[in-house]
């Protein structure tokens, strides 16, 4: 199989370094290739939103999959603008890397992939219209995952900790989904493999306060947490801010049962376990 990669950011990385073994090539589109000396043994192509050169379209054209993790904007998504004429021919597998802040808020409440999203965000509003459009290039056939918060190393509770940024901000009945990179890297290889198209959850199994994420990884470090912050006055981003404003407990039940996908890391307890013995948030 030839792969390539529409945006290589953290998840698209790691699932390289996981399972590019499994491709015969692996080739992707970065802003700017010379600044990308970290992707050692990918062939990189230019592509920033402008018309991509010939050679980007016959890598497209040629590809068996096609991973996409490149965000909307409010003209739309960018690839299906630069690549729409030939997305539309041929055959390829088509995986596309969302978001479960397509769903918004439901006070905590349990949703699946049937829950009609209702976010109110402009971000998840433009998130569901890419999805659409990437269902439609590929004639139903896509694999939508919609990704929950990502961590993994060198982005956790612990390395937060370590460099003095992280803050327990306490917002009652808030709970924040997450799910491991590797978790990510292993969903986005059965969707690969998988017969047909959908829309998948990839979350772990125990969605959380994150005051609790911060508080388990202090524990792990033997440091004392740090001092809880009221939501309602914390001085926050207006980005930052804007996640607290949803607030639902997401079920991968679908990930589990029609992708076949077991967690290597079912909660953030596993996964900041595996994190520390692995030397993360150490000095």
């Amino acid at each position: 199989m030839r792969l390539f990669i529409l945006g290589l950011g953290y998840s698209a990385r790691h699932f390289v370094r996981k399972h590019g073994g499994s491709f015969s090539q692996v080739a992707g589109a970065v802003r700017d290739p010379a600044k990308r000396d970290d992707l050692a043994g990918i062939e990189l192509h230019a592509f920033s939103g402008s018309p991509p050169s010939s050679e980007s379209v016959e890598q497209v054209r040629n590809a068996d999959v096609l991973l996409v993790s490149i965000p909307p904007g409010t003209s739309g998504d960018p690839a299906i603008a630069a690549f729409g004429d030939v997305l539309a021919t041929g055959h390829r597998k088509i995986v596309y890397l969302s978001t479960i802040g397509v769903y918004g808020d439901h006070g905590g409440g349990w949703v699946d992939e049937s829950t009609p999203p209702q976010s109110t965000l402009d971000r998840g509003r433009l998130r569901v219209d890419a999805e659409q459009a990437w269902m439609d290039i590929a004639h139903g056939n896509a694999a939508i995952l919609r990704l929950a918060g990502i961590y993994g190393p060198g982005r956790n509770a612990l390395t937060t900790l370590r460099a003095g940024t992280a803050r327990r901000i306490i917002k009652p009945g808030q709970v924040f989904n997450r799910i491991h990179v590797d978790d990510i890297a292993n969903a986005i290889m059965a969707a690969i493999h998988h017969g047909s198209g959908g829309t998948w959850n990839i979350c772990d199994d125990e969605p959380t306060p994150p005051q609790d994420v911060i508080a388990y990884a202090a524990e792990l470090m033997g440091a004392a947490p740090p001092p809880e912050e009221a939501f309602e006055t914390a001085e926050m981003s207006a980005m930052a801010r804007s996640f607290y404003a949803s607030s639902a407990r997401v079920s991968n039940a679908r990930l589990k049962r029609e992708l076949g996908v077991a967690l290597v890391h079912p909660t953030y307890r596993h996964g900041l376990d595996a994190l520390w013995r692995a030397g993360e948030g150490r000095s």
